[in-house]
């Protein structure tokens, strides 16, 4: 295996006394460091040409190409890996590097709190909205969070308070590891600490009587949607999304996604995973938006436009789901969008998208599933059961 030209280095707040003598002698040879102003000043009388991070980030890769074949170092706090920039350069440049890790901050954390790894949730707020922690807030759950900066702990607290989780207790630990380090305690209803910008949180999440208990299984109440009455119901949405089989990264098309409820819950059910919305109406692209960002699934991407041309230029999908806009062309386009091994599911109601399923699957096969739903609701003084319009479902996976 040729020598490495590219190095991703984890430095601790001790600086250069944080590395091994190994990797101390690699940024003494190294040609080019490239790293954060923080990073430059923890390894301060090297010889080596310094870079700072591009502007915009992006450019790094491009950057970082361009020096192939020289010595090459690229700074990080902790592991590279987790949450960091080695992932992103990994994912572009797998050949000819090499990665030396530090302790994390999620360790370091943990530590700190006497917590164990195997038993919390590793998240990340830095440079993303705080809402997308949401979805692991639950009776008990342990968070270890990493912040944008020093208002990240207050934005946290706000959305625990909001959610009904007003007793969860927090602990922000400042500059670990450096002569600076410092903790700050409090409980998400009173928090009011001022932190300084370099923290991670960790949040016990203890419930208020009035707390919501929104899993990551699928199927929430229809109330904690923002709708106009038309979406995806409750069971039905459940089993929806156990024939999409949300998996992490993953990326769904919703086609007539309405408020977004097959989306939200998609999103919230694997880490990471993705999904983009078609929805020709304005109102409902804005409640789609509105739930989710309170749901936790804040980086759902909302698409204007009328099936099947919306479907254009969309990058390939790991599972479709049809709730609206059914057609011949809009299943033909999904279909050749879809990857190998990917799942689509379509749902309807009407005798006219039922004729059509029924002629889908004599030609392509699949499972035809029938839902049918009745609640309890009151009949004058007593109760008797009222039915939902039953909903006919079409699934298959493309192999």
């Amino acid at each position: 295996m040729a020598e490495p030209w590219l190095h991703i280095v984890g430095i601790g707040a001790e600086g250069m006394a944080s590395l091994s003598p190994a990797v101390q002698a690699l940024l003494e040879s190294a040609e080019v460091i490239l790293g954060g102003a923080r990073h430059h000043a923890l390894t301060e009388g090297l010889k080596a040409e310094r870079r700072a991070w591009p502007s915009p980030f992006d450019a790094l890769i491009s950057e970082l190409k361009q020096l192939e074949g020289r010595r090459v170092v690229v700074l990080a706090t902790g592991d590279p890996l987790w949450y960091s920039v080695g992932a992103r350069i990994a994912r572009e440049i797998p050949e000819g590097l090499r990665f030396h890790p530090q302790l994390s901050a999620f360790q370091l954390a943990a530590v700190r709190m006497g917590w164990s790894l195997a038993d919390l949730e590793t998240l990340t707020a830095h440079g993303r909205p705080a809402e997308q922690v949401l979805p692991y807030v639950t009776p008990g759950a342990r968070l270890l969070i990493l912040t944008t900066g020093g208002e990240t702990p207050g934005q946290i607290a706000r959305l625990l308070v909001a959610n009904g989780y007003e007793p969860s207790r927090i602990t922000v630990l400042a500059e670990m590891g450096a002569p600076g380090e410092a903790r700050f305690d409090g409980i998400a209803e009173s928090w009011d600490h001022a932190v300084p910008a370099f923290n991670i949180m960790a949040v016990e999440c203890l419930a208020g009587p009035d707390a919501a208990l929104l899993p990551r299984v699928a199927g929430l109440p229809d109330e904690v949607f923002a709708s106009d009455g038309t979406m995806t119901k409750r069971e039905v949405r459940a089993v929806t999304l156990a024939k999409l089989m949300p998996m992490r990264g993953a990326l769904l098309w919703d086609i007539g996604c309405g408020c977004g409820s097959v989306a939200v819950e998609w999103m919230r059910a694997a880490r990471d995973a993705r999904a983009i919305g078609i929805e020709a109406r304005a109102d409902r692209r804005d409640l789609a938006a509105r739930n989710a960002l309170e749901l936790g699934a804040p980086g759902l991407r909302l698409v204007e436009g009328r099936v099947p041309e919306a479907l254009a230029d969309l990058p390939a999908p790991d599972a479709v789901f049809i709730g609206g806009g059914l057609s011949r062309e809009s299943f033909d386009i999904a279909w050749a969008a879809l990857k190998p091994l990917g799942r689509l599911v379509a749902n309807g109601v009407t005798l006219e998208s039922e004729a059509l399923m029924l002629a889908l699957h004599a030609e392509y096969g699949g499972e035809l599933v029938r839902v049918s739903v009745e609640r309890a609701a009151p009949i004058g003084g007593l109760h008797g059961w009222r039915p939902a319009m039953p909903v006919l479902q079409w699934s298959m996976i493309k192999r």
